[in-house]
C-alpha cells in the first residue's frame, strides 16, 4: 500500500488541493482532501504536485525513431515505451495504410504481444486501422497506391489478423460500399470513425445514425466546415453521441478553433489524441510513416513537399499542457480529454481514466509546470522518480 499525499488531485469534477490517493494491490483505494489516513504502507509528499489519470491515445503511429506498422517487436514496444514516459499508460497502436499484407503482419505481431500478457505489454490495448479504407481524395499522409475502395474480404483479413484486437477503424464512409462496411465494423464490436473523407454532412450523419461514434483527428484530411455545407465537422460537432479526435499541438488545428471546439462539443466530447510519428522525440529529421518518407522540423512533421502534414511529434503531456497554458481550458478538462474520454470511447471507463476508488492506479504525477515527475501503471511507477517519502 501507497499514499499519494499533498496533491493536487485531478478528478473529474474539481482538483482536490491538497489531497491524497491510497494505491492498494494495483488500485485505487481512496481518495480524499487534506491529511490522509494512517496507513502501514509507504508515504510520498508530492508537495502540491498534479496527479492526473494516466492518458489514453487513440490514435498513435510511433515514435523514439520506431513505427508501429511493424513485424518487430522490439520496435513496436520502442514506441509504446517512449509514450508511456510522457504519460500514456494505455494506448491503441494505429496501423498507417501500406500494402495489405503488411498490415496484416503488422496486425498479427501486435495481436500476439497483446495477448502474451507481458508487462511491457500492458499498456497496448489494441489496434487502430486508419486505412486502407480511406478516400484518395483526402489522403492526407496515406500512400494512394495502397488505399482500397471499401472491401469486406480485405475488412475480414485485416480483423482475423487482429484476432480479437482491432479496437477501431477509420474508413470514408461516402465511398461506394462504404456504409455497408460501417456496418460490419459496428456489427463486429469495434469503434467506427469517420475520417479522410469528403463526406457531406448529410452522408455523415448517415454515418453516424449506422453507428459511427468517432471521428479521425478532426478538420484534418475531410471536406472544409462551410456555412451553407458544415460536412463532416459541422455534423460531428452536433451531434451528442460522436466523440471527436483532435491533435491539440498548435500546428494541426489553431488554438481558436480549439476553444470555439470546445464550446460547441463541450470538453467530454472531445478526446486529445497524437497522431504521433516515428518522429516524435526525435528532433530534426527525416523518417518513413509506412512506405512514406517524412520530414520534421521544428516540431511539424510533413511530407516531402514541406506542406502536407504527415501526423505529428506531439505527446500526451505536451497535449494536455498546451490544453491548459495556451488554449486556456481548466486542467480538469484536459484531464477528461486526454484520459476519460478516450476510456469512454474504448469501454474501458470503468477500469481506467479517472481518479476514482477501485479503478486502476493508472496515474501521471505532474510538476508546477506541468511536467512528467512519475507515471503509475497499475500501482507501479513505470517511469520517473517520485518526490522524497515520509
Amino acid at each position: 500500500m501507497i499514499t499519494l499525499a499533498n496533491a493536487r488531485v485531478v478528478t473529474p469534477l474539481r482538483v482536490i488541493e491538497p489531497g491524497w490517493i491510497v494505491i492498494d494491490n494495483g488500485r485505487i483505494h481512496a481518495v480524499g482532501r487534506a491529511e490522509p489516513p494512517a496507513t502501514d504502507g509507504h508515504v510520498v509528499d508530492l508537495a502540491l504536485d498534479y496527479v492526473l489519470p494516466g492518458f489514453i491515445d487513440l490514435h498513435m503511429h510511433g515514435g523514439a525513431g520506431a513505427q508501429v506498422t511493424s513485424i518487430d517487436p522490439d520496435e513496436i514496444l520502442r514506441a509504446v515505451t517512449f509514450h508511456r514516459s510522457h504519460g500514456t499508460t494505455r494506448t491503441l497502436l494505429s496501423l498507417v495504410t501500406s500494402p495489405i499484407e503488411d498490415m496484416v503482419a503488422a496486425a498479427r505481431t501486435i495481436a500476439d504481444m497483446i495477448h502474451s500478457g507481458d508487462l511491457a505489454c500492458r499498456s497496448m490495448v489494441g489496434i487502430h486501422l486508419e486505412g486502407p479504407f480511406l478516400n484518395p481524395l483526402k489522403p492526407g499522409s496515406h500512400h494512394t497506391d495502397h488505399i482500397l475502395a471499401p472491401d469486406p474480404a480485405a475488412l475480414r483479413h485485416l480483423l482475423a489478423a487482429g484476432d480479437g484486437t482491432v479496437r477501431s477503424v477509420t474508413l470514408a464512409p461516402e465511398l461506394p460500399g462504404g456504409m455497408d462496411l460501417l456496418r460490419e465494423v459496428v456489427a463486429y464490436g469495434a469503434v467506427a470513425s469517420v475520417g479522410h473523407t469528403d463526406a457531406t454532412h448529410r452522408q455523415t450523419t448517415e454515418a453516424f445514425a449506422a453507428g459511427a461514434r468517432l471521428v479521425t483527428h478532426l478538420f484534418n484530411a475531410m471536406r472544409e466546415f462551410h456555412h451553407r455545407e458544415p460536412g463532416t465537422v459541422g455534423a460531428a460537432l452536433a451531434d451528442d453521441s460522436v466523440t471527436c479526435e483532435l491533435i491539440n499541438d498548435g500546428h494541426h488545428v489553431h488554438d481558436d478553433v480549439t476553444r470555439l471546439v470546445l464550446a460547441a462539443a463541450g470538453h467530454d466530447r472531445i478526446a486529445f489524441i497524437t497522431d504521433a510519428t516515428p518522429a516524435a522525440g526525435m528532433g530534426n529529421g527525416s523518417f518513413k510513416l509506412g512506405p512514406l518518407p517524412v520530414q520534421s522540423r521544428d516540431g511539424k512533421v510533413t511530407l516531402l513537399d514541406g506542406v502536407t502534414h504527415a501526423g505529428s511529434t506531439l505527446t500526451m503531456d505536451a497535449a494536455v499542457r498546451h490544453a491548459v497554458r495556451c488554449v486556456g481550458i481548466p486542467i480538469t478538462h484536459a484531464a477528461t480529454a486526454a484520459a476519460s474520454t478516450p476510456a469512454r470511447v474504448l469501454g474501458l471507463d470503468e477500469r481506467t481514466g479517472s481518479i476514482q476508488p477501485g479503478k486502476d492506479a493508472d496515474l501521471v504525477v505532474l510538476d508546477q509546470d506541468l511536467r512528467i515527475r512519475a507515471v503509475i501503471a497499475e500501482g507501479v511507477v513505470v517511469h520517473g522518480l517520485l518526490p522524497g517519502s515520509r
